[in-house]
């Protein structure tokens, strides 16, 4: 399991680097240190650290707050959110690891599918299981207004 900078686990887990930093230095977060004493964060600890916290506590990157995806409803009722640890495409099909806590999940999708989530390495996604199938989803980057209905009278 690849090691983060205490950087770059903080903008992963969308608080203040030093936010992370005292957390370090108050035990709560497990680090391992380097021969130079810098602090890396498995992303086991990572993940182990984002459970615990509402969605709403690590939608932020970067100073900026990220909305909850737009998916309003839907019929799959397991939804697992992960990160993108790998984003292959071959001809008319696609493949998608998502990295789960500690477990890898991996989704062959159309390439067009594939195409329009615009998937990256490290981006944020779910997976959404139905029986045998398993679909990926990207929530939306910004909220719409919210609809408002017309009481009749």
């Amino acid at each position: 399991m690849s090691l983060l900078t205490a950087r770059a686990a903080a903008e992963r887990m969308g608080i203040g680097y030093s936010t992370l930093k005292q957390w370090i230095r108050q035990g709560k977060i497990r680090t391992t240190q380097t021969a130079g004493g810098h602090h890396r964060l498995s992303e086991a600890e990572i993940d182990r650290i984002l459970a615990r916290h509402t969605p709403s506590a690590r939608a932020r990157t970067r100073g900026v707050e990220r909305p909850i995806g737009l998916i309003v409803a839907l019929s799959g009722r397991n939804r697992l959110r992960g990160f993108v640890e790998e984003v292959r495409s071959d001809g008319l099909l696609g493949q998608v690891r998502l990295r789960i806590g500690d477990q890898i999940l991996t989704a062959v999708v159309t390439s067009d599918a594939l195409s329009e989530l615009k998937l990256r390495r490290g981006d944020s996604a779910l997976a959404i299981v139905k029986s045998t199938e398993v679909m990926i989803a990207r929530e939306a980057e910004q909220p719409e207004a919210p609809v408002r209905r017309r009481r009749r009278r």
